[in-house]
């Protein structure tokens, strides 16, 4: 039997989105459940088995799904520290995007047909991460969720008139998720380009909008994040493994990135439950 989720025992006191941070279990999940809301979720770290009527997919670290009402699915943690961040959205204010900005038919939770799976890269996904974090400190109104719900649709329906990154180039970002690699910081990254940093450096800024040093330490941060809730380490053991032992500047970078200090992350996200049991 397919348990149904409904918003209104999830959106309290006038609330249009609500957001859940959950550790999957490895354990197979009982049945299938769907929902009369909308549901946006993403992974943050690990692997994810999803669970749909027609099969199952596998999700990794930056995969984004966008569920409509009455999807059926179930997760499924694979390994230690499948981390996946939910989002219930009242339907009215989804139905209520759709109408103002005529651009997202079709796309993301207006697809005709679904779920939708879109791919966040490592910048994307601590930006992601970032407003996820003053969406928990909003008063989770319509403001708020559009707020965040916005800018978010909008990339990734502009994402198909992108100009595409050189394979060198999308190589070496992926290489620089390696520890070996990012611990170099700017350096690291331009290594596995094989090119002059200057080209890199334009490169980058032309097709990502940052420099080599931004993106690099956008991962860094995205590692001292998932280390400051998975282990038990020191923060000056956190950072030195990030490749920078400059406390004060790894505060800075941290908190410019998460919008709070490491010790206030830590002590901030708890592990919840996503999904009936």
């Amino acid at each position: 039997m397919i348990q149904k989720l409904l918003h209104k025992d999830i959106l309290q006191n006038g609330a249009q989105i609500h957001l859940t941070r959950a550790t999957l279990l490895p354990t197979r999940p009982r049945a299938l459940h769907t929902h009369d809301f909308f549901e946006l979720l993403w992974v943050q770290n690990g692997k994810v088995r999803h669970h749909l009527p027609d099969g199952i997919e596998t999700l990794t670290e930056g995969d984004v799904v966008f569920l409509q009402p009455g999807h059926a699915h179930a997760l499924q943690g694979r390994g230690e520290h499948a981390l996946v961040v939910s989002l219930c959205v009242h339907p009215a204010t989804i139905k209520a995007m759709v109408k103002r900005h005529p651009g997202v038919q079709d796309h993301l939770f207006w697809a005709k047909d679904g779920p939708v799976q879109a791919f966040r890269d490592i910048r994307q996904l601590a930006a992601l991460n970032h407003a996820a974090v003053q969406l928990e400190r909003s008063l989770l109104d319509t403001l708020a969720a559009e707020a965040f719900l916005l800018p978010l649709c909008a990339e990734l329906v502009a994402e198909a008139t992108d100009p595409q990154i050189p394979a060198w180039l999308t190589q070496a970002c992926k290489a620089a998720a390696d520890p070996s690699v990012f611990r170099e910081g700017a350096a690291g990254l331009v290594a596995q380009t094989g090119k002059a940093h200057p080209h890199v450096s334009r490169m980058m800024r032309k097709l990502m909008g940052q420099t080599p040093s931004d993106y690099v330490n956008t991962i860094r941060m995205r590692h001292a994040a998932r280390a400051l809730t998975t282990d038990s380490e020191a923060i000056s053991a956190i950072a030195e493994a990030c490749g920078i032992p400059n406390m004060s500047h790894f505060h800075k970078l941290f908190r410019a990135a998460y919008g709070m200090t490491p010790l206030q992350y830590r002590q901030q996200f708890q592990r919840q439950i996503v999904q009936p049991g």
